[in-house]
């Protein structure tokens, strides 16, 4: 079993340059960062140069990150307060701590815990190649070779800069998000075979990125997105944090709007069986996706480690998911075979994503279109669950 406390301990050991932000609103940030949108930086930077070591812009991304001198002790959280002006204040600047994420399994214990291995499980079923191509993106922890991508078009196509880095340690011992990108695709084409993925690689083994990273891995995404011919329909991000002050980060907000524009993005809802914000998948222009409960034959419930809210817009199935994963051996003697089982809200997100690819392609609709008609209200509805997406909904 990994308890929450434990897991965060070693986040914090392996990462030294992250802050536990403490107290009701608890998040983790990047040390000594600050992120501001471009058409503010100049404004933010001034306002506080006594605290600012040095500035770096990215005007790819419209976003700066201030660098706040370390010596200082200068607390990001208070100070990004400050130059939004304070408590009850409309934000005059879109400056934020530069948040940690991380991917959404269920890793810290009870009854659900790490991966399990399980035999090998059939492949998903191509359908003939008419209709409607969907194209998937998957920002995660990369992709591992599997019989299940193997002379994929798409699998074909990815690079290094796609595959996962496995076992940094070096010691037969898989880091906590091992295979999770290699997951996550799975279950997207469990539902929807025919999809073209596009995957991207923003976090690492142990499953975690901050959000200039997240930015990045967008942009890159949509720069081969817009080299291709088909576009990017869908986004799936089984990863998220929550913030110091549990508003939405303002870099995030631009980023994901931006690309809710032509895109539909799917993110998981997790872990934390509470109701406060998980971002992005509290966003607006966001599907957020909370998990279900093994199916017991009472009812579609929400599955205990599951995150829910008034912000979340979907349900799927989320406990003991099988799918394809890595071939690997451990020292316990637990070793894989290419295949596992795995419970989070991360593997109920593209679950969504992967039946709004499949509706495109069988309904000749647009992404927008279909995820209206996936989340029909008429259809099977939890308060703070929302409209339930599964095999056996009506």
């Amino acid at each position: 079993m990994r308890d929450h406390a434990v897991r965060l301990d070693r986040l914090l050991e392996t990462h030294p340059d992250v802050v536990h932000v403490q107290g009701a609103t608890e998040a983790l940030i990047k040390r000594d960062e600050l992120l501001v949108l471009g058409a503010h930086a100049d404004a933010v930077h001034e306002s506080a140069r006594q605290w600012v070591d040095s500035r770096e812009d990215f005007a790819e991304l419209g976003v700066a990150r201030l660098r706040l001198r370390a010596g200082l002790r200068v607390d990001p959280a208070s100070l990004v307060h400050e130059l939004r002006g304070g408590a009850g204040a409309h934000r005059r600047m879109s400056v934020t701590p530069n948040h940690v994420l991380r991917g959404a399994p269920e890793v810290t214990g009870g009854p659900f815990g790490p991966p399990a291995p399980v035999a090998q499980l059939a492949a998903p079923v191509l359908g003939p190649a008419t209709g409607r191509r969907a194209v998937v993106g998957i920002l995660d922890t990369g992709i591992d070779p599997h019989p299940w991508f193997t002379g994929a078009p798409w699998y074909e196509g990815c690079t290094s800069d796609e595959y996962e880095v496995l076992d940094n340690a070096a010691d037969w011992e898989l880091d906590s998000e091992t295979g999770h990108g290699t997951f996550v695709a799975g279950v997207v084409l469990q539902q929807a075979p025919n999809a073209y993925l596009r995957v991207e690689r923003v976090l690492g083994t142990d499953g975690i990125a901050d959000e200039l990273e997240l930015l990045r891995g967008l942009a890159r995404l949509q720069a081969r997105a817009a080299a291709g011919a088909d576009g990017l329909d869908v986004v799936n991000l089984s990863l998220g944090c929550f913030t110091f002050d549990d508003r939405p980060s303002p870099v995030l907000s631009k980023a994901v709007a931006h690309l809710a524009r032509h895109s539909v993005v799917v993110a998981a809802a997790g872990n934390d069986a509470c109701d406060r914000p998980y971002w992005p998948a509290a966003l607006k222009d966001v599907v957020a996706v909370a998990a279900l409960a093994a199916d017991d034959g009472d009812g579609p419930e929400r599955a205990s480690f599951s995150n829910y809210g008034w912000w979340v817009d979907a349900a799927a199935p989320g406990e003991k998911v099988a799918s394809c994963f890595l071939t690997h051996g451990r020292e316990n003697g637990e070793d894989f075979h290419g295949y596992a089982t795995w419970s989070g809200t991360s593997f109920a997100a593209p679950y969504v994503a992967g039946r709004i690819a499949a509706m495109m392609a069988d309904k000749e609709l647009t992404a927008h279109d279909a995820v209206r008609a996936l989340l029909d209200p008429t259809g099977t509805h939890i308060p703070d669950l929302g409209v339930v997406v599964s095999a056996t909904a009506r």
